[in-house]
């Protein structure tokens, strides 16, 4: 079983390194990826797991960006890098904008809350270690610590949704540009979770193909296709687009651990000979297999 999407306390997600390559190893996978947002800090720890735990691991980061589409819309776009080089100053210096851009954020957002919730930044700080990856799931944490919701998820679907007073939009890296990042630094680029947004009751022809060709054109990889919150007919055209280009497609958990999601590891599996061809394409850093 080969699950190529995984989060550790490094960003959103509960375990720490080591306890998420210990609970996959429970779980039955037998290769792992680790793909914090927007940072490598996590790697060491889940290499050195890993290698206690006999799992193959697969180093990776999931990547916040932004791509405008054809018809001028603005869209947030998560790309999976495997395997880069990190120490790649190009794409580190662009992870660290990021990740300012989104202390930034956090700060506005808790400075709204706090004039209607008990809640502080230090509070929030407390929900992560040391280097970690700030965002949306480290304030619904201390909202949930101070009892105003229940779970992390009751959180993101009233008081932090995007609908929300209290909602701030992150800046982000453009997704052509981090496509490239991506490739330079010696990895492979798989866009994560495509089309969740997508409406229901879509048809085929309402999908943006346009907007898809032109990342391909820049350099896309492949395609998480199979995962929980991509729509069934979203999955189908994404094989389809996959076949004529000749993209990767991967399955995968997209695992935030007990309290974050509820997503369960191993949920969705990647093919093997998908996995041989990330590792095969790859340049930018060792898998542990």
């Amino acid at each position: 079983m080969i699950d190529l999407h995984a989060h550790t306390n490094h960003s959103d997600g509960k375990d720490t390194p080591t306890e998420l390559v210990e609970n996959a190893a429970a779980a039955g996978v037998s290769v792992l990826a680790i793909t914090d947002h927007d940072t490598v800090s996590g790697w060491d720890e889940a290499i050195s797991a890993a290698n206690s735990h006999g799992i193959g691991l697969i180093p990776g980061i999931e990547v916040s960006t932004r791509a405008l589409t054809p018809s001028g819309h603005g869209v947030s776009v998560h790309m999976l890098a495997y395997l880069p080089d990190p120490n790649n100053q190009a794409l580190i210096s662009a992870l660290d904008k990021t990740k300012a851009s989104r202390m930034i954020r956090a700060r506005e957002m808790v400075a709204r809350l706090s004039k209607d919730y008990p809640i502080d930044f230090e509070m929030v700080l407390r929900q992560l270690p040391e280097g970690s990856t700030i965002g949306r799931p480290a304030i619904a944490d201390a909202l949930v610590e101070l009892r105003i919701v229940p779970t992390r998820s009751d959180a993101f679907t009233s008081i932090l949704h995007r609908s929300s007073p209290y909602y701030v939009s992150e800046e982000s890296l453009d997704t052509v540009e981090a496509i490239q990042l991506i490739r330079q630094a010696g990895g492979v680029s798989v866009m994560a979770h495509p089309l969740i947004d997508f409406p229901p009751g879509a048809k085929r022809e309402d999908l943006p193909r346009a907007h898809f060709e032109h990342l391909i054109e820049a350099g896309l990889n492949g395609l998480e296709v199979d995962h929980r919150a991509v729509p069934s007919l979203a999955k189908s055209w994404l094989r389809d687009l996959a076949l004529k280009h000749n993209l990767i497609v991967t399955g995968s958990s997209d695992y935030h651990g007990v309290g974050g999601k509820d997503n369960t590891l191993g949920e969705n599996s990647t093919a093997p000979e998908m996995l041989q061809r990330i590792i095969d394409q790859a340049s930018g850093f060792e898998p542990l297999t």
